[in-house]
């Protein structure tokens, strides 16, 4: 469905051209799920927006194919890419307060691309289908959400809405950039199981990506690992995680936390405390 061959980004802003990402390869089939991880200034949002077509920066050369079953992105015409974005193609941003419209209110955000892909399908419906899909990503009382204003909402339901107004046309590849970064540990988790639920039931690929392993292991079958704009490594999940290549993939993966040793090293701690107190009874 998505290839991604020798894609180099490139800003031509400074006296000295400066690349942001090199020669990024990447392969999805349909209904797959694929994490691109990496620190902050790795590249991965700027490889995302390139794929979703969302970078027309007059000062950044694009080089190398992004094809988009068949049809490559970066050389097709506007009005080809706009008939794909958010019909065929959609993305998830990060931060939901700054991707919503804070002066309209819910249901017309998440309606607009339908208005713009379905032209043919009269008010109604489209509120219909709208307050559908906001029950659909699990938003309690979707009427009332409907009618809400973005300031009116919670972080995760924030999130929920753009989940919601990205799916609203059934894309085949979601993109979702860091949407879990602004949320406590637990909402993160539920807008993990419901990307899992919208791909099982869907079957819409995810480009899901994130700093955080923990995450991409919940989550994906596959892992593309970023580091200064380029590829180090990728593979299966059990692969990358069970054994990674390079010394960058063993310090990220060793940075995730172990509850389990957390629990460990507090049991021992109250054991020795323990037996200090039963030698200290025993005087």
């Amino acid at each position: 469905m998505l290839d991604v061959i020798d894609l180099n980004l490139e800003f031509h802003d400074h006296l000295v051209p400066e690349t942001v990402v090199y020669d990024f390869d990447l392969h999805m089939e349909p209904g797959e799920i694929v994490g691109l991880v990496g620190e902050s200034g790795s590249g991965k949002s700027m490889t995302a927006l390139a794929i979703a077509g969302l970078l027309s920066r007059h000062d950044m050369q694009k080089r190398g194919k992004i094809l988009f079953e068949g049809q490559d992105l970066l050389t097709c015409r506007r009005s080809e890419l706009r008939s794909l974005q958010g019909d065929d193609i959609a993305m998830i941003f990060q931060e939901p307060m700054t991707s919503l419209n804070p002066v309209y209110r819910i249901g017309p955000q998440v309606e607009e691309a339908l208005r713009i892909h379905s032209p043919g399908i009269d008010k109604e419906e489209r509120k219909r289908r709208a307050i559908q899909m906001l029950a659909d990503v699990d938003l309690e009382e979707p009427e009332r959400v409907y009618d809400a204003y973005p300031h009116q909402l919670s972080g995760g339901m924030r999130q929920r809405v753009m989940i919601a107004a990205a799916m609203i046309c059934g894309p085949k590849l979601l993109i979702a950039d860091e949407p879990t970064t602004a949320l406590d540990v637990t909402v993160q988790a539920q807008i993990v199981k419901l990307l899992k639920r919208i791909n099982r039931e869907k079957k819409t690929a995810i480009l899901f990506i994130s700093h955080d392993l923990s995450l991409i292991r919940q989550l994906c079958q596959r892992v593309v690992v970023m580091q200064g704009g380029r590829i180090v490594e990728s593979g299966s999940i059990e692969e990358v995680y069970g054994s990674p290549r390079m010394e960058y993939t063993q310090k990220l993966i060793a940075a995730i936390p172990r509850c389990e040793k957390k629990y460990a090293r507090r049991q021992s701690g109250k054991s020795a405390q323990s037996a200090k107190g039963g030698m200290q009874d025993g005087r």
